[in-house]
Parts: structure tokens; sequence; C-alpha cells
């Protein structure tokens, strides 16, 4: 439970409603970026405020959500454009992105 070593991450640019549960993450993931949110892969989702992180991660038989709500600060996260709705990255950049937010 909670290796995800040798997941592939892929992050959602811009903002994203932290409202949404685990079925309107996933249908983000289905319609929005064409991919099938039961492969090995954590899918990272952050509010307009940069204060509220969501991962959804299939593992096994079910969902994974984790959330994170950042105290004080933000982190630093992409916006979208018109050409780039999510990035891929390596699992050590999402740890630094979420585990380092901006003091503001």
């Amino acid at each position: 439970m909670f290796n995800y070593d040798n997941y592939r991450v892929i992050l959602s640019c811009g903002a994203t409603d932290m409202r949404k549960n685990i079925n309107g993450l996933a249908e983000i993931v289905y319609s929005n970026f064409n991919l099938d949110p039961r492969d090995k892969v954590i899918f990272a989702f952050c509010n307009n405020a940069r204060d509220r992180i969501k991962l959804l991660v299939w593992e096994d038989n079910g969902f994974w959500i984790h959330f994170k709500r950042i105290e004080k600060g933000h982190v630093v996260w992409p916006s979208q454009s018109d050409t780039e709705i999510t990035m891929d990255l390596l699992i050590d950049d999402l740890k630094n992105i979420i585990m380092a937010p901006g003091i503001k």
C-alpha cells in the first residue's frame, strides 16, 4: 500500500474544482486527458488558490484520493495553456512541489 515509486505522474495544469470527488476527477482524466484513470498513474490536481492538492490513484482494486491542504503559503503549479493541459512529472518532482510550498 502507498508504494508509488513505479507510477507515472500526470499533473493537471491550471485549477481544478476541489469539490470534485473520485468520480469527478476520474471523469476529467477520461474525458479531458483521454486516459484511463485505472492506469498505473498518479493524477495530480490543484485548486485556483494553489493551497489544496488532490492526487487520484488506482491501486489494485480501487481508487485512492489523497488530499493536502496547505496552511501557510501555496505551491508553484503550472497554468493551463491552449496546447498544454497536462504535464508529465517524475515522482520526485511531485514530492518537491507538494512538500516545498512557497511562503507568501
